[in-house]
């Protein structure tokens, strides 16, 4: 199993090996290469793997096989989920569901997600139909928990992707938490991955997994090799024209744009929008319905741009996205590294391309120092800021209020408009 390069080598129950082959997977990537052949075998890692590497294949496999080849532990019944999957973002969730429906395709094993934004009691009632293998996000889970919903007593894996993530979004008491609610970490398998294998990150895995082996990326193979990175360095000013611009010299076919604030990204979004690009726009502020939606239509092929924030940076999984633009330059190295993990996935090639302005250029050469290299700089002239007038004067982006901010307004007092008459 140690020289396997292909998923047919790993000699996988039918049914699991029918799905893959449903699904065109043939080659392995190199962290499945290296995990696999461990985690099949029921050792416990922590991995380090950018995103678009194949992990989330790597752990649903290994799953899925545990629960096709080895029998439940003695008394589990259907609230005692044989897997638990956590990860940060709702996003997240949806898409590790949704791959592992395609997995399960060929399988009877039940499989249920629970995050926020969505009906609460249709999550509770799914309960009642047992389920094998829970994904969710530490709060919701944490929810159901307390609820009795579902127990953790009898769990035979535990899953945690992103895990610093989890420190970064405050998630980390509550995975402490369900971890002690766990099976001895002797009794069962854990597998942890994480964009950098950090000292807090492998404090975590020391204190509640057996002895796990490690998967680092080579040093300054945090990026992948199909990404092609460039760095302007505009004014503050400059940013809106220049987005323009490179949107139309690159010709970019789908596109993801980070910023830094949410009010930063609703304005670009619109802004955008009325230079004719087919623009939606996601925060924190957007209601879970309409996220999905948007993220649809991204995929889909109906909006060409998608403007997020931070919130939604390790949310959003997309294939054939071919551009990650740095509108705001991230104040933390990592985040660079997840932000233009969006593009160049599974293999393919992709562009990233960062603005560096007197604002966030601070970040820079921590940027580079993670990355293992310097990130190349274009020059800017002055007619790549001649973009002309806006073709479309009043469109505005999916995701806004009638081109306004998606937040409410202040509301007036009304006692200045109509004073109490003594």
């Amino acid at each position: 199993m140690t020289t396997a390069t292909t998923f047919a080598q790993l000699a996988l129950a039918a049914p699991l090996a029918q799905a893959i082959d449903d699904l065109g997977f043939t080659q392995l990537t190199d962290i499945q290469r290296s995990a696999l052949p461990l985690t099949l075998a029921g050792k416990d890692i922590a991995a380090q793997g950018r995103t678009g590497t194949g992990k989330t294949i790597t752990f649903l496999i290994t799953a899925i096989q545990r629960l096709l080849t080895q029998p439940a532990k003695k008394g589990r019944v259907d609230r005692h989920p044989r897997v638990l999957i956590v990860a940060p973002t709702r996003e997240l969730v949806v898409q590790i569901h949704d791959d592992a429906r395609q997995l399960l395709r060929h399988t009877e094993l039940r499989l249920h997600a629970v995050y926020g934004g969505v009906d609460y009691k249709k999550q509770q009632q799914a309960f009642d139909h047992g389920t094998d293998i829970l994904v969710g996000t530490p709060g919701r889970l944490l929810d159901y928990y307390k609820q009795r919903r579902y127990s953790l007593r009898l769990t035979e894996m535990l899953i945690i992707d992103e895990a610093d993530r989890m420190f970064d979004l405050g998630f980390i008491r509550d995975i402490r938490f369900m971890m002690r609610r766990l099976p001895h970490w002797k009794e069962r398998q854990s597998l942890l991955f994480s964009a950098t294998l950090s000292r807090r990150v492998m404090e975590l895995a020391y204190e509640h997994m057996n002895n796990p082996e490690q998967i680092r990326a080579e040093e300054g193979e945090l990026t992948a090799h199909g990404i092609e990175e460039i760095l302007y360095h505009p004014a503050q000013e400059e940013k809106q024209a220049l987005m323009v611009h490179l949107l139309r010299s690159l010709a970019v076919e789908r596109g993801i744009i980070f910023t830094n604030e949410k009010r930063t990204g609703e304005k670009l979004a619109n802004f955008l929008a009325r230079y004719g690009f087919k623009t939606g726009i996601l925060s924190g502020d957007v209601p879970q319905r309409k996220r999905m939606r948007i993220l649809q239509d991204f995929s889909g092929g109906r909006l060409q741009l998608l403007v997020a924030t931070d919130v939604a940076s390790r949310g959003i999984h997309v294939d054939h996205v071919s551009h990650v633009f740095n509108y705001d330059l991230p104040e933390e190295a990592e985040s660079y590294v997840h932000r233009i993990g969006r593009t160049a996935r599974a293999g393919a090639s992709g562009m990233a391309v960062s603005f560096a302005c007197e604002r966030y250029c601070m970040a820079l050469p921590d940027i580079e120092a993670m990355v293992g290299h310097r990130i190349p700089v274009q020059p800017i002239d002055g007619s790549m800021l001649d973009i002309g007038e806006p073709t479309h004067p009043k469109a505005t982006a999916e995701g806004m209020r009638s081109g306004k901010s998606v937040h409410k307004p202040r509301r007036r007092h009304l006692s200045r408009q109509h004073p109490r008459k003594k």
